[in-house]
């Protein structure tokens, strides 16, 4: 059968396993956009309102799913603005491709009309990036792009395509299907050397973190951790891979940790770290454990060899699958550990349940509360990034069935497209979207891209009129002088009902329960706009706190 290289993409990407695109269409790729009109809905095309949102989307589609989320864009313009979704699947380890349309081969190094260099732009911020310059290598570089982006540590792949090469005709066949892939084992040498060390400890402490965790995996970790006694704490935005209600768990280790968090890294004298990427966040500027030995033991497991070593040098070293390794554990260990992990667990409970009521028209803490009571089953909650991020990941406890889309990269605007990914994956879920109304603004226009595919996800923007991290930041560093992160805001709540979806204005605390007992009942999705006070940046700080202690110092 003879077809063009557009066809060949979409038949290749099918046979690879891919049910969704996300994406802004582009006469760069008309091709493939036409070969998408004749596949009956196998791989939808999801039509987004801007090329950050399609990549935000597939950047959480394959955290979500371990299977590469698929974005599409057109050269120059689309191919930058979807830069963010590539920089957030690669902190975030989430297997992604973009597909970028390219000029024609015969004009380049012209500067011709939105010529970009791929390689040069994506090279330090994806796995691999190539060009398909020959229409019948399509199915081999497409297969070899979906096995760099789920294997090792898994991340983004960009691919450019010349119009001229897709528009080419070929009698070569797509590929057959998807490879098995299988991660490395855990010898059983390591996992006793391993025991043995973990068994030696006054304070051990278990790390967890990282892409590739199912629930088996899941379960035998904390069936390990119960029966020895051992406290968990996750890393960087990842404590959806425990109960949150177990007795072991005891926080994350993240941007803003609490004091008995960052407590706990410190006093811990072996850690087994599992699936860790020890960055920035989870270490508190690298402060937390000293670089490149720390005083602390650890035994580090990871699926990239390269991540082992590449910060801090374990005492052992274990290059296999986190999920694998789990589950070649013994039943449990002993050790005298049953104080030091109550102690942790009290520590993290007590962060959420003494934190004091926040000024204000609506009390966050009382919300986050609420959503506690009423939220069970299968749940996501998504959101990008600013001081606001404290109430989804630090005041909800995530238990089985529920899911974090949230980014290791700290980039505004992942919310929104994340909670519609997370809804187009899992429909049955209920899929709740927490965003700053700086963070809101970032890609609110996807909120059109999620009615016009059918999926109901709840918005609760935590709206106080300013950039909160920011002027944390400005309060500690120049108290008094605001500049530049204050802002005057668009009604949120007509906004959602101009897409289609509930709208509703909530100004008293009292007033949430109901209020979100509607949105929940919309069909459409809704938007609450959270009325909140600047004077709560933080649940233990004010704003006036803040100011006051830099003032005084």
């Amino acid at each position: 059968m003879v077809r063009n290289g557009g066809r060949l993409l979409v038949e290749t990407l099918i046979a690879l396993g891919a049910r969704r695109a996300f994406g802004v269409p582009g006469e760069s790729y008309l091709a493939v956009l036409d070969a998408l009109h004749d596949t009956g809905g196998v791989l939808d095309f999801v039509n987004c309102r801007q090329e950050g949102g399609a990549a935000f989307m597939a950047a959480a589609h394959g955290k979500l799913t371990g299977s590469p989320g698929i974005c599409m864009v057109t050269r120059g313009p689309g191919a930058t603005n979807a830069s963010i979704g590539v920089h957030t699947a690669m902190q975030d380890s989430a297997p992604m491709i973009l597909l970028v349309g390219q000029i024609g081969t015969d004009i380049r190094e012209r500067e011709a009309f939105q010529e970009v260099n791929y390689r040069a732009v994506f090279g330090t911020l994806a796995k691999w990036v190539t060009e398909i310059d020959r229409v019948e290598r399509i199915p081999e570089l497409i297969a070899r792009a979906w096995v760099t982006a789920t294997s090792g540590r898994p991340g983004p792949v960009v691919i450019a395509l010349p119009e001229d090469m897709l528009m080419e005709e070929t009698a070569v066949a797509p590929i057959s299907g998807a490879p098995r892939l299988h991660a490395p084992d855990a010898s059983a040498t390591a996992v006793q050397e391993a025991m043995a060390l973990l068994e030696t400890a006054r304070k051990p402490l278990i790390l967890i973190g990282g892409s590739g965790w199912d629930d088996a995996a899941r379960s035998a970790l904390q069936g390990f951790a119960e029966r020895s006694d051992i406290p968990v704490a996750s890393s960087f935005r990842y404590q959806d891979q425990i109960d949150n209600g177990s007795a072991v768990f005891c926080g994350d280790a993240g941007v803003g940790m609490s004091a008995h968090t960052k407590g706990l890294l410190k006093e811990a004298d072996v850690i087994l770290a599992l699936g860790i990427r020890f960055g920035e966040n989870m270490t508190d500027g690298y402060t937390l454990l000293t670089v490149p030995e720390p005083a602390q033991k650890i035994v580090h497991v990871h699926v990239s060899d390269r991540e082992i070593g590449k910060v801090y040098q374990p005492v052992i070293g274990i290059h296999a699958a986190p999920e694998r390794f789990v589950q070649a554990l013994p039943e449990r260990i002993a050790g005298p550990w049953a104080d030091w992990r109550r102690k942790a667990r009290e520590g993290y409970l007590a962060f959420i349940d003494k934190a004091p009521a926040q000024p204000g028209p609506v009390d966050m803490v009382a919300v986050c509360r609420s959503l506690r009571g009423r939220l069970d089953g299968e749940v996501i909650l998504t959101n990008g990034a600013g001081n606001f991020t404290v109430w989804p990941t630090r005041f909800f406890r995530f238990g089985p069935g529920m899911r974090l889309l949230a980014p290791q990269s700290g980039s505004m605007g992942y919310g929104i497209p994340a909670a519609v990914a997370g809804k187009l994956e899992r429909p049955g879920a209920t899929v709740i979207c927490f965003a700053g109304d700086g963070d809101f603004q970032m890609t609110c226009m996807e909120l059109a891209t999620a009615v016009q595919a059918g999926v109901a996800v709840v918005v609760l923007v935590v709206n106080n009129g300013t950039y909160g991290t920011i002027r944390a930041h400005q309060e500690r560093e120049f108290p008094s002088r605001v500049s530049g992160t204050d802002m005057t805001n668009p009604d949120f709540a007509a906004f959602g009902r101009s897409c289609g979806m509930h709208g509703e204005r909530v100004e008293r605390t009292e007033d949430f329960d109901a209020a979100f007992g509607r949105a929940l009942a919309s069909p459409t999705g809704a938007v609450l706009d959270l009325v909140v006070s600047k004077e709560a940046l933080t649940p233990y700080r004010t704003l006036t706190e803040i100011r006051a202690a830099a003032l005084s110092s």
